[in-house]
């Protein structure tokens, strides 16, 4: 079975009325015949990730992990600058390989509920992710740009809490569909693609 982990703060961990975290609970029911592991922790910022990395990653031996940070560096109480951001991005996609990688830019905000933190910002994060990806040859999600894009962007950004971070059900589907598409469209390229049809065909029998 392939192991994804899903590496982040808040925004992979929070569980927004499921029975397990929102993210990898959904991942779980699209993709059901791979194991994902939530490796979120709220608040933190690469520098805190940084540190937990080897027993929350590495030690999980993934066949995969999501990377998404940038909301809480980006947040002007706890701000980690672009230089040192990038470098932290850059490695984690190298220890875990880039082929092995997803990178996934921070989701907007919604500003009018957030004092701490601006989409201006959060658009400099997202394109040092999208940078990390280029220079490194990982896969990227530009979740930041799926979301904002959208005229009720807003909307998708109510939660439980309501304070323009935290999404709910709305955000986490848009979430889980984006890397469970990458996560088809990577396996499509493998050698051993045609043991993955099963998966693949209960995957598009749900979006129907």
């Amino acid at each position: 079975m392939t192991t994804v982990v899903c590496f982040g703060d808040s925004i992979t961990a929070r569980k927004e009325g499921n029975p397990s975290p929102a993210l990898t609970y959904k991942l779980s029911q699209k993709l059901p015949n791979y194991n994902f592991i939530n490796a979120g922790v709220s608040g933190n910022t690469t520098e805190q990730a940084i540190e937990r990395f080897a027993a929350d990653v590495i030690a999980k031996k993934p066949d995969y992990v999501t990377v998404l940070f940038g909301s809480n560096d980006s947040a002007t109480y706890r701000l980690v600058d672009l230089e040192l951001f990038k470098r932290n991005i850059t490695t984690f996609a190298k220890v875990i390989g880039p082929s092995k990688t997803i990178l996934i830019s921070p989701p907007p905000v919604d500003e009018s509920l957030q004092e701490n933190r601006s989409n201006e910002s959060l658009l400099q994060y997202t394109t040092v992710v999208r940078e990390v990806a280029e220079e490194t040859g990982s896969h990227y999600i530009d979740f930041f740009t799926a979301m904002y894009s959208r005229e009720d962007y807003k909307e998708l950004l109510v939660g439980e809490k309501n304070d323009g971070l935290h999404f709910g059900e709305a955000g986490y589907d848009m979430l889980s569909d984006l890397i469970a598409q990458k996560l088809i469209e990577i396996n499509l390229n493998h050698p051993k693609k045609g043991l993955l049809e099963k998966v693949i065909g209960l995957f598009f029998e749900k979006e129907k």
